[in-house]
């Protein structure tokens, strides 16, 4: 191994390790494009960044651009809402926890069984699980 490629694994290695230390606060694609900005920030070329953070080439260059036209590029590490699909329970919600309050369930089998019983909507034991989870 030339003193480069051993320069070049030390590096990863650093980066790797501000990525898993920003992990403690903030989700993992957070922390690697937290780490890519600072890098893309001191003018670290785009393959370089790409190898130390592990983003793919297209985040890299969309995330360079949009730090050159963002007016406050602190926005870009702003957490957005996801787009996912809406919950199965969304809502019933309500009543799905009225219902707990009245009833004595014992297990969260036992009330995804009675919310495909009352609601017709089947929902997994770990679905209940975040529901029980909100209701704390």
């Amino acid at each position: 191994m030339t003193g480069n490629e051993r320069m070049s694994d030390d590096a990863v290695r650093a980066v790797g390790g501000i990525i898993n230390f920003l992990q403690l606060f903030v989700p993992f694609t957070l922390a690697k494009r937290a780490v890519s900005m600072l890098l893309l920030a001191v003018g670290v070329p785009n393959a370089r960044v790409r190898e130390l953070t592990g983003l793919c080439e297209r985040s890299v260059r969309s995330l360079k651009q949009a730090m050159m036209e963002e007016e406050n590029p602190a926005d870009l590490l702003k957490i957005k809402d996801g787009s996912g699909r809406k919950s199965k329970l969304a809502d019933i919600e309500a009543e799905i926890l009225k219902e707990l309050e009245e009833n004595n369930y014992h297990s969260r089998q036992q009330i995804a069984d009675m919310i495909l019983e009352k609601f017709q909507i089947q929902v997994s034991v770990s679905a209940v699980g975040k529901l029980l989870k909100k209701r704390d």
